[in-house]
């Protein structure tokens, strides 16, 4: 980080703690997503980082999602993890066609957040710096409207732009059908410019020639082009952490 960087970071604790926010177990790293996340603005930045660390006590009060809270959407196996892409991002691949508008939405919620944190933790490498991020392909092949959900959409995007900021580093939108593109409007209207930035809906070649380029083929399952075998999220083994 530069000077600046670093005064913006110092001032950010100041203020987080004034907010009655604590800072002490987060590395620099990690109060930088924060503060570009609200544009370096450091008092919109603290009041960011305080409902976070709110939120992640009361919403995930053991600090993971165990699997026997989530066994409706383990069972649909519609979550793939795969990686690291060709700089180093875990991928999380979603097939779509295998999703179902939850009827128990805490527990979708608490689904979400099984798959955020054990996606950006598969890319730590023995410790977590505090900037890793992640790739996410919505695979919409094979989708019918009994599989639309933009209720479920709007909260995955929304919790991580609320609680997850700059962890994305793009998504990619493959095999979007013509009726799906009203939904899409619908649900863009929720993401901040700064996520419909890095989301790429794929239709040309050259998009297509981009993917392939950015998560790389040994990431990329075969059936999208690469040599990789597809790996269901739940069966990933998450290397310990070194203290």
């Amino acid at each position: 980080m530069d000077q600046n960087q670093e005064l913006a970071v110092a001032q950010l604790r100041e203020s987080v703690q004034k907010l009655g926010g604590s800072t002490e177990r987060c590395g620099d790293l990690t109060l930088m997503r924060f503060l570009i996340a609200r544009s370096m603005d450091i008092e919109k930045a603290a009041k960011m980082f305080v409902q976070w660390q709110k939120w992640r006590a009361s919403f995930v009060p053991l600090n993971y999602i165990a699997e026997s809270e989530i066994p409706d959407e383990l069972s649909a196996e519609k979550i793939y993890l795969q990686g690291p892409s060709r700089k180093g991002f875990p991928v999380m691949l979603v097939k779509v066609n295998k999703h179902f508008p939850a009827k128990d939405q805490l527990q979708f919620k608490k689904f979400v957040v099984y798959i955020l944190d054990k996606t950006i933790a598969s890319g730590f490498r023995g410790k977590e710096i505090g900037n890793e991020k992640l790739i996410g392909i919505l695979d919409l092949q094979q989708l019918s409207y009994k599989n639309v959900d933009a209720r479920g959409l709007i909260t995955g995007f929304q919790f991580l732009q609320a609680y997850y900021p700059e962890r994305l580093a793009k998504c990619y939108l493959l095999h979007m059908p013509g009726f799906f593109v009203r939904v899409w409007r619908f649900v863009s209207r929720f993401l901040e410019k700064a996520t419909l930035e890095k989301i790429v809906i794929v239709t040309s070649e050259e998009e297509t020639r981009e993917f392939k380029r950015d998560v790389g083929e040994d990431a990329l399952p075969e059936e999208y082009g690469g040599k990789a075998k597809l790996m269901l999220l739940q069966d990933v083994v998450l290397t310990p952490l070194d203290d």
